[in-house]
């Protein structure tokens, strides 16, 4: 299916950013408390194996669950809660929509439906009042750009205001699926942990094997993960190439194509936000896009929103 113009579904500001259904202006202590143990210990994690702190290097083995196991629960992310979920640049099947959304439940970035609303919002208001994780906070000196990064990387996580759900994610609350897959969140987290430290069991038959993949193949690999994706509404907010016309900062970045899954392709995400490829250019290398196309063609996918040629002239031109 080919399409001429495409906008955010649910994401069109109708009432001020400000709207968070009476909840307080930022993050209460429990939730801060539970988001600094979230991201922390991964990255602590990964600290403590790159100083050598941990005894014994990556291994092949724990190498291959970390890329396997890194890559499953990426589609999730950017199939699963983006392209699916939050744009509906397509329809899939159920076993494959619930597959998508639970390994993205396995990404350790909050389950599906606040994700949703949080992306909705910023689409609403792409880099101006109201958008949750905008670069553009800080002013235009040094100190204010690395302010501004801090911020869209990983700092609004602990000071945004919440997000209403119920009016950037309604649709999503009538999805009977997505709400029981929402609401096991947290067993999904212990999944994504608890299946390297299983493998690492039955492959290397020891202890000390199942706790090196959970280091490896788990929390290491949620720490990319989430840098990954976090980088998505920093680095691409402020570097990076535009070659279509958009309202906001949103670029293309190249080098984090590949551990994106395309997704660093953001500003011709950003001029067709319900594109089932963000990668619209020759040599734009996109891993979720392509599988797309492959879920349609074996008849997993429908519904699948690709914008015409035509659509991607007019917008360079504009």
């Amino acid at each position: 299916m080919t399409v001429q113009l495409l906008e955010p579904p649910s994401a069109i500001a109708d009432r001020p950013p400000d709207d968070s259904d009476g909840r307080p202006a930022r993050p209460g202590l429990v939730a801060r408390i539970v988001t600094v143990l979230v991201t922390g210990i991964p990255f602590v994690a990964l600290v403590l194996a790159v100083t050598g702190v941990w005894g014994s290097g990556l291994g092949l083995r724990d190498a291959l669950l970390a890329v396997s196991l890194y890559f499953l629960t990426g589609f999730g992310i950017t199939l699963g809660y983006h392209r699916l979920l939050t744009h509906r640049a397509f329809v899939a099947r159920r076993p494959l929509k619930i597959a998508l959304v639970a390994l993205g439940s396995m990404g350790f970035e909050g389950g599906p439906i606040e994700w949703v609303a949080n992306h909705r919002r910023h689409h609403a208001y792409t880099d101006r009042e109201g958008d949750p994780h905008s670069p553009h906070v800080g002013g235009a000196s040094a100190r204010g750009v690395i302010a501004g990064l801090w911020h869209a990387h990983a700092g609004w996580l602990f000071t945004a205001s919440p997000t209403s759900s119920r009016r950037f994610a309604r649709d999503l609350w009538r999805d009977r699926d997505v709400v029981v897959l929402n609401r096991l969140f947290p067993v999904w987290c212990v999944v994504s942990l608890g299946v390297p430290f299983g493998l690492g069991w039955a492959l290397g038959g020891s202890a000390a094997a199942a706790i090196s993949a959970l280091l490896w193949a788990g929390l290491i690999r949620v720490c990319v993960l989430h840098h990954t994706t976090w980088s998505i509404n920093s680095i691409c907010h402020v570097f990076g190439r535009r070659p279509f016309a958009t309202s906001d900062r949103s670029g293309n970045v190249r080098v984090l194509s590949l551990l994106s899954m395309g997704e660093s392709w953001h500003n011709g995400h950003h001029a067709f936000p319900r594109s089932a490829r963000h990668g619209l250019l020759h040599g734009q290398w996109d891993m979720a896009g392509r599988l797309i196309r492959v879920f349609e063609q074996v008849g997993w996918a429908t519904d699948v929103q690709w914008p015409t040629a035509q659509a991607i002239a007019k917008r360079r031109r504009a």
